[in-house]
């Protein structure tokens, strides 16, 4: 993995460079303006989102944060650290456990489980966790660049 002067990841993992166990966080404050702006770019504008009346009359007694803002943070692990630059997204399952509320830090992280040489792919365990209590979880498959063979 290389960076940028700025302390930016440029460059990911090569495929040849990652092992099972390997594993990456990233953690988040989720924010209203978080919450609102995923609405603006999703065009999810669900009321248990974004109305504090509506949402107090739900089953969740207040605002929660898109599930997909909450998944997205896998997308920053897998993206940006572990396999990092260069990966391509392949599949991702999710498995929605508990909602995030607004002030909420969200830990999202990525373990790899397995590897196929053949492919060059990865399979990496999710979870996101609210305070140590797993709130999303799921299987990425990611696409890893091999190292160049001279």
């Amino acid at each position: 993995m290389t960076t940028n002067g700025n302390g930016a990841t440029t460059k990911g993992y090569f495929f040849e460079d990652l092992a099972v166990g390997m594993e990456a966080s990233y953690a988040k404050k989720i924010t209203n303006d978080d919450i609102l702006a995923f609405a603006g770019l999703s065009g999810d504008t669900n009321p248990v989102h974004l109305d504090d009346d509506y949402a107090a009359g739900t089953m969740f007694k207040q605002r929660i944060a898109h599930g997909f803002l909450t998944a997205s943070l896998f997308s920053t692990v897998l993206g940006t650290k572990l396999p990092g630059p260069g990966c391509i997204y392949l599949s991702q399952s999710l498995k929605f456990r508990a909602p995030v509320h607004i002030g909420d830090e969200v830990v999202a992280t990525g373990k790899i489980t397995s590897l196929d040489p053949e492919k060059g792919r990865a399979v990496l365990a999710m979870q996101a966790a609210v305070n140590g209590k797993s709130v999303l979880d799921g299987e990425a498959v990611m696409m890893v660049p091999r190292r160049e063979r001279s």
